[in-house]
């Protein structure tokens, strides 16, 4: 019988079953299946930061795909992560671009894009596409 969870794929993780607090830390754990191109697809409609101006709340649906190499994404602690950001200041623009260089930091992914679609404010709502694509790589 094939073993689906190899040891080195739990013994970096810190934060799955343990204590719920925000956190900026990303955890990953190996990806068993590096010799093909697969996207992940996570998706929330829980974000929110506030607009650093009048501190109100501000609410996106956010979208993350990879493809990813090495590592995978353990999704508790992007939970984590996101949640840190709702009390922070911070314009929508640069939040995306931030959880995009967050993520590519911790994942080294051969392809990543963060949507986030903000909820109508003002009469205008906002919706801000962030990519990144490693240097050298092609879909296959």
């Amino acid at each position: 019988m094939q073993k689906f969870i190899q040891d080195e794929d739990l013994n970096k993780l810190t934060i799955l079953g343990r204590k719920s607090e925000p956190s900026k830390k990303l955890e990953t754990f190996p990806n068993r299946h590096p010799e093909r191109d697969y996207t992940v697809t996570l998706v929330t409609n829980e974000f929110t930061c506030v607009c650093p101006m009048t501190g109100q709340p501000d609410f996106a649906d956010l979208k993350i795909h990879y493809i990813p190499d090495k590592l995978i994404l353990e999704s508790k602690s992007l939970k984590l992560y996101l949640w840190s950001y709702r009390n922070e200041g911070i314009f929508h623009e640069h939040v995306t671009n931030v959880i995009l260089e967050d993520l590519v930091s911790a994942l080294s992914p051969r392809w990543c894009k963060v949507t986030a679609d903000f909820s109508v404010r003002g009469g205008i709502s906002i919706s801000v596409d962030a990519e990144y694509k490693k240097t050298g790589w092609s879909r296959q």
